[in-house]
């Protein structure tokens, strides 16, 4: 019976002297420097990319807005410039798998590589303790990764912010509402508590699956369902939303439903504003129907129908944050706490 065939200890054995948590510390660099590495070289080049996308973003978004009168030509063409600048972090869209990739390739094979190999039997053997071993590296290696995606949620907070300011009268640039989902979720707490979620999700998938490819397979599956269920459904209800009737709305509102009235209540369909529309001018109807501008939406409200809008105010961005970044952080040291139990219960 060799090292790596001996069942491993439920923990360290109560009359050695335990090894300190510092030369853990190190241990688990060793083990992880290439994969942390590599997490440092793709924040790296984002935020490099941000850096040095930024300026010109910011610079052209100033040019548009100072530009008065907005519906001059030359303002149309500043404007124009400043929403046709279209890069991969633009969006958003790209940006969103960041935390997945980060908390999965890292997370996942923390105990899963381990457990494949059989190594952990030796872990196990050296005074670590099963218990302190997994600990120090889930929330080790958990603090390490949520610093680094907290300081990029800073810079990538600068960068979208021309996105966010109120266009001063310029209503052909791009204004998003803060709390629109493919940049919530790049910015403020939401950006670290996303890497840790998927983190964690990665770190319990290794543990109860035990191979590494499968497990990192199976964790971006559940961060991808968990990150589409609270976009669509999940976000929307952290508040009360806001009913209203009123035509104008700020561009940063969040409208999260809106749909058209009959005097008595009743909801009607896009065939059927289509139909009212046909008696309005040509400019008022939009395709297929679908109201494009002020103009028809008071056509309508001329006709009988309200417009009846759920939204929420761009003013609730902190308070959605804190209550996205709290979830998360309780759903992943849930996970983490779990994760170290079945280390203790099934890892020999």
């Amino acid at each position: 019976m060799n090292t790596l065939t001996v069942p491993a200890r439920p923990d360290v054995d109560s009359s050695a002297r335990p090894i300190p948590w510092r030369r853990i510390a190190w241990v688990i660099w060793r083990q992880h420097r290439f994969a942390l590495g590599g997490v440092a070289a793709l924040l790296g080049a984002v935020a490099a990319y941000a850096w040095i996308a930024g300026p010109p973003l910011h610079h052209a978004y100033a040019l548009a807005a100072a530009c008065h009168p907005a519906s001059s030509i030359a303002c149309e063409q500043l404007s124009g410039r400043f929403n046709g600048m279209d890069n991969f972090m633009a969006h958003g869209y790209a940006m969103q798998a960041v935390p997945a990739l980060i908390g999965t390739f890292v997370g996942a094979p923390v105990l899963a590589r381990e457990l494949e190999t059989g190594t952990f039997r030796f872990a196990w053997t050296q005074g670590f303790g099963r218990s302190r071993w997994t600990l120090a590296k889930l929330v080790g290696l958990a603090l390490v990764l949520a610093a680094a995606a907290g300081a990029l949620s800073v810079l990538l907070s600068w960068y979208y912010r021309p996105y966010f300011t109120t266009s001063n009268g310029a209503h052909s640039l791009v204004e998003m509402s803060p709390l629109a989902g493919r940049l919530f979720d790049l910015r403020g707490v939401a950006f670290p508590a996303w890497t840790l979620a998927a983190f964690a999700i990665g770190a319990l998938a290794g543990m109860l699956i035990r191979r590494v490819v499968p497990a990192i397979g199976a964790a971006l599956a559940a961060y991808a369902g968990l990150a589409l269920v609270t976009t669509l459904y999940l976000r929307r209800h952290y508040q009360t939303q806001v009913i209203t009737t009123k035509l104008t709305l700020p561009g940063s509102a969040w409208i999260t439903n809106q749909q058209w009235l009959t005097k008595d209540g009743r909801a009607v369909g896009e065939s059927v504003v289509s139909r009212v529309l046909q008696g309005a001018p040509p400019a008022l109807a939009g395709k297929g129907g679908v109201p494009k501008a002020l103009g028809s939406w008071q056509y309508l409200v001329q006709h009988g129908y309200t417009l009846r809008r759920s939204y929420q105010p761009a003013g609730r961005f902190w308070s959605f944050q804190w209550i996205e970044g709290g979830w998360l952080f309780a759903l992943s040291s849930l996970l983490i706490a779990v994760t170290i139990l079945l280390a203790q219960r099934r890892g020999g």
